[in-house]
């Protein structure tokens, strides 16, 4: 299994950042895909998760309106669209995959090992 991410870099308050996660190793069209994140000091945060066919989506308040994910499910990628971003922002970025929707990081099956997003002037 592997969960590649790419697409972090250090990006100015206001401006945007297009994170993406490659699969490979599992049934990725039957995984709910999920982005958390961690700053630095703090415990990991759920962001957003999609469900296998992208007909649903889930943010976490502070994202909505923001943060757009999505996925491909014939490439075996899934990609979030981060806009407006803000220094509180700044962490790593976890790809992440379970079979099912939970808002607990504890219960994903795969992770992928992360991309640093840094919002600063």
């Amino acid at each position: 299994v592997q969960l590649l991410e790419s697409g972090g870099g250090l990006v100015q308050p206001g401006g945007s950042l297009r994170l993406s996660c490659a699969a490979s190793g599992f049934t990725f069209s039957r995984h709910w895909m999920y982005w958390v994140r961690q700053a630095p000091g703090k415990e990991r945060e759920f962001v957003v998760a999609i469900s296998w066919s992208a007909a649903s989506t889930y943010y976490a308040d502070s994202m909505k309106g923001r943060f757009t994910i999505s996925r491909d499910n014939a490439k075996n990628t899934v990609s979030l669209q981060m806009n407006s971003l803000k220094p509180e922002d700044t962490a790593i970025y976890y790809c992440a995959a379970a079979r099912g929707l939970s808002y607990s990081t504890y219960e994903y099956d795969y992770w992928g090992q992360g991309t640093q997003v840094t919002v600063s002037s």
